[in-house]
């Protein structure tokens, strides 16, 4: 006779549990890769539209607004119908406005369609994540969270690789074209994939109790979305305006920030697989306070390191801490998700936090007109690190949890 811990880790399919884990880590990369190819090319979308770059910039603000509403949409949808048609149907809706971003035959367009394109980024973690922790193995889910969220890193760093093999040879709006080929092979190995066994068993009998789900886990959403919104300020603060910080604080050139975020975005990559796969034995809120620890060790050398090596395994050891907290989330967040709506909740909660939390990069540089770069980096990433720490040091766990189905 089968111990209950080989029930729980038997996959609902055995022979077929890895395209699904494959489409959702796979689409997450995509998502990324979509995200960040625009900011690589800002100067030649403001000279295709005849605009200032504020204006093609003020684009990443229209899609960050709009993906909240994707992950409604798409998340009650995949409550509704099963994981893999709405998530071949986000990845295409999200890659095809990709793909038409260069050709829009004026700027109204164009933000219309990085509005549209919010709606299907938006719209993906939730089905992904969800997919993925449904359908992997109990003692792996911790290690494919870190890979799953890994991804987004992975999708960052090819699309500075895309910007360096793609655009000299073929043209800045094949960038965006590329997205095509990899949305198909997501499509092709969610065709593949089995239909989780978790929704099979939860599925809601209308979008009505699907909607209603949600309303009677208020304390739990209102938590988690402050949670993600202090997570998405510890992010933020300390990647986005850091290549800046490099450059106007240490004169560094181009090449050697290029060189040095490619060096962090690894650490992150690390971070998330490590930090993902110790939590399956030391549980999650434990492995994000140690993560949260490792950053806050590397914030003298990451803000006032005195030299490149320095501020490197500064800015190395902070986006491996940084990262590693994101690596815990997609195991943490869909284990405190109900049963019924394991796409709509986790997935509605972590685009609420990103949006919530993106003003940070205003707020930190308006403390670095104040006090100078290292100081405005410290004094946020130490008060972020933190509220997160009380916020995960008090907050619920729910580490093995059986979400097969079985």
């Amino acid at each position: 006779m089968k111990s209950q811990e080989q029930l729980i880790d038997k996959p609902p399919l055995p022979s077929r549990w890895g395209f699904s884990v494959c489409s959702g880590i796979l689409g997450w990369v995509l998502d990324a890769f979509t995200f960040f190819i625009l900011i690589f090319v800002v100067d030649a979308l403001a000279k295709n539209f005849h605009v200032d770059k504020a204006a093609i910039i003020w684009s990443i603000t229209v899609t960050l607004a709009t993906r909240p509403v994707g992950a409604f949409l798409f998340g009650s949808l995949a409550d509704r119908f099963g994981r893999r048609r709405p998530l071949i149907g986000c990845v295409l809706f999200f890659s095809v406005f990709t793909a038409l971003t260069p050709f829009a035959p004026s700027y109204s367009v164009f933000l219309l369609y990085r509005a549209l394109y919010g709606i299907g980024m938006g719209g993906y973690w939730g089905i992904g994540a969800s997919l993925v922790m449904e359908t992997s193995p109990q003692r792996w889910r911790g290690l494919f969270s870190g890979i799953m969220q890994g991804g987004y890193s992975l999708g960052y760093l090819l699309a500075a690789v895309a910007m360096r093999t793609i655009e000299p040879r073929f043209g800045w709006r094949w960038m965006f074209l590329v997205a095509l080929i990899i949305a198909g092979v997501v499509a092709l190995l969610t065709v593949l994939a089995p239909e989780p066994a978790a929704w099979k068993k939860n599925r809601a009998a209308s979008f009505a109790a699907i909607l209603r789900t949600p309303l009677q886990y208020k304390k739990e959403f209102l938590y988690l979305v402050l949670f993600m919104t202090v997570l998405t300020c510890l992010s933020h603060g300390t990647q986005d305006l850091y290549p800046d910080f490099l450059k106007s604080a240490h004169g560094f050139s181009t090449i050697v920030v290029s060189n040095l975020t490619i060096l962090y975005n690894v650490g992150a990559i690390l971070g998330c697989l490590a930090m993902g796969h110790i939590s399956e034995r030391f549980g999650r809120r434990n492995s994000i306070m140690l993560a949260l620890v490792i950053s806050a060790l590397s914030i003298p050398a990451w803000a006032f390191g005195s030299s490149l090596v320095v501020l490197a395994l500064g800015a190395f050891f902070m986006q491996f801490g940084v990262q590693g907290v994101f690596g815990v989330i997609p195991a943490h967040l869909n284990e405190l998700s109900p049963d019924r709506v394991r796409s709509l909740f986790p997935g509605v909660v972590y685009q609420l936090g990103m949006l919530f939390g993106a003003p940070s990069v205003g707020i930190v540089f308006a403390l670095r007109n104040k006090m100078g770069y290292p100081w405005a980096l410290t004094s946020f990433e130490v008060c972020t690190i933190v509220v997160l720490f009380i916020l995960c040091g008090f907050g619920p766990e729910r580490r093995a949890r059986d979400l097969s189905g079985s």
